[in-house]
C-alpha cells in the first residue's frame, strides 16, 4: 500500500507467536467490531495456548502500541497504528467475486452523460462495500454534437446544448435587441455544422479565429450570440460538483447507532465536498489503492473513519478521478482495497 509503517511500529522484538495472536485479534475485530479476549483465542483452538499465555501476549501488544484495551471490556482491539501495520503488511486480499464484479460493470453502462454513470458506480459501490461510495468526478468538457436556440420571451432565449456523450444541458440567454428573428435559427445551424465535435474551449477559439478572420458566415450580432452560448457553458463547467457521494446510510449501522457523535461529525464531514475532494486528490499522487486510517487524515480525524481510494485514468495514462469508500475504522479492508482498485480500472476503461 502507498501509506508506509512508521519504523518504531515493526516487530523486531515479537515472537512468531505474537504475530499470530495479533493477526486473529484483527481479523477478528473486524469481523465482529468487539474488542477481542483471551479466551474467544484460546478457545478457537489454533493457538494451541493457554487464556494466561495469550493475556501476556496480548499486554506484550499493548505495551508496544498495537493493541488498546477499552475500559469497559476485557478483551483487546487494534489501534490506528496496529490497523495500518495490519494492512500494510498482513493483510491477504481478496479479489471480488464475479458477482461483485458484474455489479460493478453494470452501473457503468448507464445512459445519458457521464456523471449518471459515475452516480451509479458510487451507489453500486456503497451497497457492495456497506459503506458510504464517493467518486471524484473528472475535470473534462464534452465534446459538442448539437446547440439549439429557441426563443422564449421578448428579450430571451433557451440554449439546448447535446454533447456527444449524451448529456443535455439547457441555458437562458440574454439577446440584444438588434437581433433579428431569424439570427437564433442561423446561430444554431452554424454551430451544429461547423462547431460540431469539439469541446467548448475549441469552439469558443474557432469561433473567435473566424470573426478575426473575417471568415464567419453570421452577421456580428449573431457571431456574438454563439460566442455568448459557448462561453456561458464553458465557465459552467468549472463549477459542476466535484465529487459524487452516495450510500450515506450505510454508515448508520447498529455499531454507529452507539457513537451518535462521531457519526454526527462524520456525516457533517462528508456535507463538506469540497474538503472530502481535497483528501481524495491525495490519491491522485500515488500508482496504487491508498489507505487512510482514522487520524492519519485531518478531515476525519474527529470521526476515526477510514478511506479507501483509487485513481482512475484515462487511456493515456493520465488520472482523471479518484473512485473508494468511507467507512468506520472496522472495514473489511481485505476485501474492499481490491474492489475499489477494479472499480478504478473499471472506470478507466469507460471514460478513457
Amino acid at each position: 500500500m502507498a501509506n508506509s509503517l512508521p519504523s518504531d511500529l515493526s516487530f523486531p522484538e515479537v515472537t512468531g507467536r505474537a504475530r499470530e495472536i495479533f493477526r486473529q485479534v484483527v481479523e477478528a475485530y473486524l469481523d465482529s467490531g468487539q474488542p477481542v479476549g483471551s479466551k474467544t483465542l484460546a478457545g478457537g483452538g489454533a493457538l494451541n495456548l493457554s487464556p494466561a499465555s495469550i493475556r501476556s501476549v496480548l499486554a506484550e501488544l499493548e505495551g508496544i502500541g498495537l493493541l488498546s484495551h477499552p475500559h469497559t471490556s476485557a478483551g483487546r482491539m487494534p489501534t490506528e497504528q496496529g490497523l495500518r501495520l495490519f494492512v500494510d503488511g498482513m493483510m491477504q486480499v481478496r479479489e471480488p467475486s464475479m458477482e461483485e464484479r458484474a455489479a460493478i460493470e453494470r452501473s457503468l453502462h448507464q445512459p445519458g452523460p457521464i456523471e449518471a454513470a459515475l452516480a451509479a458506480t458510487s451507489a453500486a459501490l456503497s451497497d457492495l462495500s456497506a459503506c458510504a461510495g464517493v467518486v471524484m468526478v473528472p475535470r473534462r468538457e464534452p465534446r459538442l454534437a448539437q446547440m439549439s436556440l429557441v426563443p422564449l420571451s421578448p428579450g430571451r432565449a433557451l440554449a439546448v446544448l447535446v454533447g456527444e456523450d449524451g448529456g443535455i444541458e439547457n441555458r437562458i440567454l440574454a439577446l440584444p435587441a438588434s437581433l433579428g428573428p431569424g439570427a437564433l435559427e442561423a446561430a444554431s445551424n452554424y454551430i451544429t455544422a461547423h462547431l460540431g465535435g469539439r469541446t467548448l474551449a475549441e469552439a469558443a477559439r474557432a469561433m473567435q479565429a473566424e470573426i478575426i478572420t473575417g471568415q464567419s458566415a453570421l452577421d456580428a450580432a449573431s457571431a456574438d450570440l454563439v460566442q455568448r452560448g459557448l462561453a456561458v457553458w464553458s465557465e459552467d463547467a468549472d463549477h459542476r460538483p466535484v465529487l459524487i457521494v452516495r450510500g450515506q446510510a450505510n454508515l448508520l449501522d447498529e455499531a454507529a447507532l452507539s457513537d451518535l457523535d462521531r457519526v454526527r461529525s462524520l456525516l457533517d464531514d462528508l456535507e463538506n465536498k469540497q474538503s472530502v475532494a481535497e483528501l481524495l486528490d491525495r490519491a491522485k499522487q500515488g500508482d496504487a489503492t491508498r489507505i487512510f486510517i482514522g487520524s492519519e487524515n485531518r478531515l476525519f480525524a474527529l470521526s476515526g473513519s477510514s478511506v479507501i481510494a483509487s485513481p482512475y485514468r484515462d487511456r493515456d495514462g493520465r488520472v482523471i478521478g479518484v473512485v473508494g469508500v468511507i467507512g468506520p475504522t472496522r472495514l473489511n479492508y481485505a476485501r474492499l482495497v481490491p474492489m475499489v482498485d477494479f472499480t478504478a480500472q473499471s472506470l478507466g476503461k469507460l471514460i478513457g
